[in-house]
């Protein structure tokens, strides 16, 4: 069994992008594995926070925030392809700030 872990990520999509920009996060974020939905705005996929799984997001300065509870694998392998679907959409490189990605 794996074990649960808190994890957590920045990522350079920043508040203040368009309201292009955002309609076209939202459409990345209905695409990835486990999508359940928004609930008071906030988006969340395999559950919420009273679950064992989850991942949740929001907009902050510091950029799109994901905070989520669940294996180190599979998180890797979750933020790893909404990187690329991100990129991939955005035209942009989407990486964490303090990676070095603006």
């Amino acid at each position: 069994m794996s074990n649960i872990n808190d994890q957590q990520c920045n990522l350079n999509i920043w508040y203040f992008q368009s309201n292009e920009v955002w309609d076209q996060v939202t459409t990345i974020y209905e695409s990835m594995p486990d999508w359940i939905g928004f609930t008071n705005g906030i988006p969340y996929w395999f559950g919420k926070e009273d679950d064992d799984v989850f991942i949740m997001a929001t907009v902050e300065p510091s950029g799109l925030s994901f905070y989520a509870q669940m294996s180190d694998d599979d998180w890797s392998s979750w933020i790893g392809r909404f990187k690329l679907k991100a990129t991939k959409v955005l035209g942009f490189e989407v990486g964490e700030p303090e990676d070095g990605f603006s």
